[in-house]
């Protein structure tokens, strides 16, 4: 009878577990070298993807739509991102049979960044064989389909990594750079163009240079060139919306532990009409409740900021109602009542030309005055709140609150500095 040694046992054992770990420690490379969704800096933090979910979900599943394969990698890898790997998973089958189906061809490049998130998907569910065989389906068309530049990638992924980019809110400045390089090495892709003018209007979205109506000259053009592009009209009024002023746009960090503090402590300030805050204090308040989930108080709040503006500034329009407008316009957007946004957008342009800023480099004094309100009001940075009020009392002095609250604000900024300035500060 054959004796087989216990070391020579061993020692067959611990190769075999040694040439495992090598194995799966190359199919790791091979998947950290891919171009696709798990591999991407998408930044989208967990309170944020049911947001972008629904906002993905609400674009439709026309299939006249050219970015219907892209939305549906982003779809599954948004909710493997929230633990669902089955609904991962038909996301991305959908994502390759609607390219199959939108590109006329069982294959392409544009199917690379596809089968990459299966490969990723399936090493995250333990088939490891199911991952190899779609690293060999991209191997293939890498092979078949190599980029028109050595030193690039495709313009298929970067028109895909730009798309991705552009729909979570990432760096707007490389969704232009990656929309820019996919178009120079593959120019007349209508869809390509329209996203190039959005990424183009999000990046300068504070810019105040003029360069906007260059923008909106070639996002026309776009438009006019791509009218059936669902997901950019879409884009479009999200694009507007990101681009505004108001208290959903601004980095207004209300923990939600101190939502409800905040709400006691704005009703404690009382309703005055005396009060030359009132509007912005119902802006705020209506913003807070919008943040606890009761959208019906936020609008009651939002329509008392406009009346009391009115009433306080005895007119019934002018550039104080800009960011009133604005959160009427988000949360319209956010109800689905996108006829409403798109109305607030167009009383808000029509304030911006009847009453431009003092400066063109400059957001108007009274948009500085309510964003410095609003940060000093939730416990922000004070010193934005000490620069943007100064920045609104130099364009427009003599306004008694603004000063107030600018040596206020001058006084919480220094509460900790000794540097013999507060009587200076004091004497504000």
């Amino acid at each position: 009878m054959l004796q087989v040694s216990p070391t020579a046992l061993h020692s067959d054992s611990a190769d075999s577990c040694c040439s495992n770990a090598a194995q799966s420690q190359t199919l790791v490379s091979k998947l950290e070298a891919l171009q696709c969704h798990f591999t991407w800096d998408l930044d989208i933090s967990t309170s944020l993807l049911n947001h972008r979910r629904d906002n993905l979900e609400d674009i439709g599943t026309n299939d006249g739509n050219p970015w219907m394969g892209h939305i549906y990698n982003l779809r599954g890898f948004i909710q493997y991102k929230l633990g669902s790997n089955k609904e991962a998973q038909k996301f991305f089958n959908k994502a390759t049979e609607a390219f199959s189906r939108i590109r006329s061809a069982d294959e392409g490049p544009w199917l690379v960044v596809n089968y990459g998130n299966l490969a990723w998907l399936h090493h995250h569910l333990g088939d490891q064989a199911e991952s190899e065989a779609n690293l060999s389906k991209i191997d293939t068309l890498i092979k078949k389909y190599p980029s028109p530049s050595q030193e690039e990638l495709h313009p298929e992924t970067y028109a895909e990594k730009a798309y991705a980019l552009m729909t979570v809110s990432g760096d707007k400045t490389l969704v232009v750079d990656y929309f820019q390089r996919a178009i120079e090495m593959q120019p007349g892709i209508r869809e390509w163009n329209t996203s190039h003018a959005l990424a183009l209007m999000y990046a300068s979205k504070h810019c105040r240079t003029g360069l906007e109506d260059d923008i909106l000259e070639k996002m026309r053009i776009a438009q006019e060139q791509d009218p059936e592009n669902f997901a950019a009209q879409s884009q479009t009024l999200v694009s507007k919306l990101e681009a505004l002023q108001c208290h959903f746009t601004w980095d207004l960090d209300i923990s939600t532990s101190l939502l409800n503090h905040r709400r006691d402590n704005l009703e404690d300030i009382g309703t005055n009409d005396g009060n030359p805050w009132l509007g912005h204090i119902y802006n705020l308040r209506g913003f807070i409740q919008y943040k606890l989930g009761s959208n019906k108080e936020a609008q009651k709040f939002f329509n008392k900021a406009t009346e009391a503006f009115s009433r306080i500034r005895s007119a019934d329009e002018g550039p104080w109602l800009v960011v009133n407008y604005g959160n009427l316009a988000w949360l319209h957007h956010h109800l689905g009542d996108q006829a409403e946004s798109e109305a607030n957008l167009s009383k808000i342009d029509t304030l911006i030309k009847k009453y431009p800023s003092p400066s063109q480099e400059e957001l108007h004094p009274e948009t500085y005055a309510e964003k410095a309100y609003a940060l000093m009001t939730v416990s922000g940075d004070k010193t934005l709140v000490v620069d943007y009020f100064q920045r609104a009392i130099e364009m427009q002095p003599g306004i008694r609150e603004w000063n107030t609250s600018h040596a206020l604000a001058l006084m919480y900024a220094s509460k900790h500095s000794r540097t013999g300035l507060e009587d200076d500060i004091l004497e504000k």
